[in-house]
């Protein structure tokens, strides 16, 4: 199969002084500085996946835009206030408009632990005629949904999400994955992301 890039990977970003809300036995700045590095490396990961010809974040947080915009990156405000899915489904269409080309993939911004060959390996098994999506580590929530067309991205983040998404008849991935399943909620979860080895921005955080 052509490993030449193929999708634009949308990766959400809350503003960092509002992320990680169940990392709060944290101090204020330890949390918002965690917050920005997971996405940080998260999108550093997948600007070096050979799949991904560009990576849109979806911020309404300036400091981090001009971030994202410094990395390479490509920016869009919040589409749909308080709804990720709306929001995803809006950029999606603003990523369609500037890329026909390339098939659309949603991207947690809370991977620190992420391998561009993770990534790859899963883009690599969406299918042509639906979506698909990566579970995160605890098998209920979802790290990456994908499709090769607009008219099949149809995302539905949120608790149990998971089973959502199997019901809608979207493809689970298979495979390891793992530091594409690891997504960073809590500090046991900070802690299995280390093992796996966190990327520079997180590292240097912590």
């Amino acid at each position: 199969m052509s490993s030449q890039p193929s999708f634009v990977v949308l990766v959400p970003v809350k503003p960092p002084s509002i992320g990680k809300s169940r990392l709060s036995t944290m101090p204020d700045p330890q949390r918002i500085s965690l917050a920005t590095a997971f996405a940080r490396d998260t999108i550093s990961a997948a600007r070096r996946a050979s799949r991904v010809a560009e990576v849109m974040v979806v911020t309404d947080d300036h400091r981090f835009a001009a971030l994202a915009v410094a990395e390479g990156c490509s920016v869009l405000p919040d589409g749909v206030h308080g709804d990720l899915n709306g929001t995803l489904v809006q950029a999606a269409h603003e990523c369609a408009r500037r890329w026909p080309a390339y098939g659309l993939a949603a991207l947690c911004g809370d991977l620190p632990a992420l391998r561009p060959d993770d990534l790859d390996e899963a883009l690599a098994q969406v299918p042509a005629d639906g979506p698909a999506f990566v579970t995160d580590a605890l098998g209920t929530g979802t790290t990456m949904y994908a499709a090769r067309s607009l008219g099949h991205f149809d995302p539905d983040f949120g608790g149990e999400s998971a089973r959502r998404h199997r019901e809608a008849d979207a493809l689970p991935i298979d495979g390891e994955l793992s530091s594409l399943r690891q997504d960073v909620d809590e500090a046991g979860d900070l802690g299995r992301a280390m093992v796996l080895g966190v990327g520079d921005h997180t590292n240097a955080t912590l």
